[in-house]
């Protein structure tokens, strides 16, 4: 095997995995792999915008209380504070970078979208706004000369030597790579791609959380996975998100036969918080026995929507959809996951070495539901606060060995457990999660789901040297989490729905943590917030 050193390595080419390769470069030699190209993440794909207190008519306060509200009483209050009170001062950094948000004359441009109680999510190109975040980051990453990218590389496992994390091995072509560094930072992203309808691009696969676990780390609230309440519905066409600020800018969903139906769910209609909306959806898509409901924004002047969501309305063409002129077909689709790898303010996991930020990671910001656009905000704040822990940390460190610890290399077992190929037990994971462990759950539905999750446990412990073999084995590491996570709050908050156990519980205000043996997970603890 190659052996490659640097002082630091950041896995995962997002938002905040290129914030903190841009604060590490300050402290040392930064190493970032991407197993796409670095452009390939949620990040470029995030529509709506990034929520932040910049406005006139907002305050950080205010900003604070929405995201615990909507976090459904599991907000951590201390993780939310750094959120609110840091982000205003990690824009107007991007904006001294180059970024350039949508303005009304000199002044920024601010829209609404749900759950939130003021106009306070910036946005670029109307509905680009995580492709605008990324170019300036990875131009500013383009100016650092101590800062090198390794794209198409899959990780496969981090180096723990000691208990501690001294880098990670990785997956070039066919050659394993052996990076050695004195702190490591996972920035790998969610876990959509367990479920079969999800917004997330093809990477997010949970790879940082799955490898975070078999090295040891805590996971925590995993049971809570956020779906999009809309996804564009049509055969022909991929999952493509349509913005919640859509609904934001008055769009109706209407069921199958044209009617209205938001109202008799929620008092803020449209603007519900998301967990409400998708139930909301499912619900009246399973009375009218449909596959699918309408977002329609045909009340709404045609020129303004072209400008606002031009994206959108572009890539909805392409589908013989016209959004200004009919009725868009849409249904809920996985989009984001609130439980990761746990960390402090700071990123660090329970691992030492090993730091977190972004989607990978739970500090505790969202709570059982994810306030709309905080999350390239959280990237952003946290991807600082986890890199500049990062380089104090390795200040202290000898510098990285060149030669692995023999009895941490990946073994060589094969996968044989199974007569399927691995595309079709991808398939059938898919549609299981999504089928048992999406968006309304119960007892039954999820021990289905953990038995036949188990019956593929033989994945577990084979060795791959492909991207799909990991990515499989990543895959149903994580869905076994939310799964077992899932069966162990009986009750329903925030974005878990159990119809067995509707009401919150008894103490329902817990953060449920996981950490290994393999192959089925098990509690490892139920902290109370």
């Amino acid at each position: 095997m190659q052996s490659l050193k640097t002082d630091f390595l950041v896995i995962g080419s997002g938002v905040a995995g290129l914030r903190a390769a841009v604060e590490l470069t300050r402290y040392g030699n930064v190493l970032v792999v991407t197993k796409d190209s670095p452009t390939e993440s949620s990040t470029e794909y995030a529509q709506g915008g990034v929520a932040v207190a910049l406005s006139d008519e907002d305050e950080v306060g205010i900003h604070l209380e929405d995201t615990i509200k909507a976090g459904d009483g599991l907000c951590r209050e201390e993780a939310v504070k750094v959120l609110v009170e840091e982000g205003p001062e990690r824009i107007r950094e991007l904006i001294e970078w180059g970024a350039s948000f949508d303005r009304e004359g000199t002044k920024l441009a601010f829209t609404m979208e749900a759950a939130h109680s003021r106009k306070r999510i910036l946005h670029a190109q109307g509905d680009s706004t995580g492709k605008e975040l990324e170019r300036v980051l990875i131009q500013k990453c383009r100016t650092l000369p101590t800062l090198q990218r390794l794209p198409f590389c899959t990780a496969i496992d981090l180096i723990i030597e000691e208990g501690k994390c001294r880098g990670a091995y990785v997956l070039r072509d066919s050659d394993t790579l052996v990076v050695r560094a004195k702190a490591t930072l996972l920035a790998t992203g969610g876990a959509g791609q367990v479920f079969s309808r999800t917004t997330n691009p093809a990477v997010a696969t949970g790879d940082g959380m799955a490898m975070a676990y078999r090295a040891g780390a805590v996971l925590e609230d995993m049971e809570f996975v956020q779906f999009h309440p809309t996804a564009l519905f049509v055969p022909s066409a991929p999952q493509f998100l349509l913005s919640e600020a859509m609904r934001g800018e008055g769009a109706i969903l209407r069921d199958i036969n044209g009617q209205p139906f938001m109202r008799e769910h929620h008092p803020s209609g449209e603007l519900a918080p998301r967990d409400v909306v998708s139930r909301a959806i499912v619900s009246r898509m399973v009375e009218t026995r449909s596959m699918h409901v309408y977002l329609d924004l045909t009340h709404i002047d045609a020129d303004f929507i072209r400008r606002r969501f031009p994206r959108i309305h572009a890539t909805c063409l392409l589908y013989n959809v016209d959004i200004t002129k009919d009725r868009v077909p849409v249904s809920p689709a996985a989009h984001y996951i609130m439980g990761g790898v746990k960390t402090d303010l700071d990123g660090a996991t329970t691992i030492p070495g090993l730091y977190a930020a972004g989607e990978v990671a739970c500090t505790g910001v969202h709570g059982a539901n994810r306030l709309a656009s905080n999350s390239l905000l959280e990237g952003l704040v946290y991807g600082f606060r986890a890199g500049s822990a990062a380089a104090r940390y390795a200040a202290g460190m000898p510098p990285a060995a060149s030669a692995p610890d023999k009895g941490n290399e990946p073994g060589t077992v094969p996968f044989s457990a199974s007569p399927l190929p691995l595309e079709e037990i991808r398939d059938s994971l898919k549609r299981l999660m999504w089928e048992r462990v999406g968006i309304i759950r119960c007892g039954k539905s999820l021990d289905e789901a953990r038995e036949t999750l188990t019956r593929w446990s033989g994945i577990l412990d084979a060795e791959f040297a492909t991207r799909a073999g990991l990515e499989l084995k990543n895959m149903l590491t994580v869905s076994l989490l939310i799964t077992e996570a899932a069966l162990l709050r009986k009750g329903s908050v925030g974005a878990h729905y159990r119809s067995d156990y509707p009401a919150p519980g008894e103490n329902w205000q817990r953060h449920i943590s996981l950490v290994k043996p393999l192959p089925v997970p098990v509690r490892a603890e139920e902290n109370v917030a």
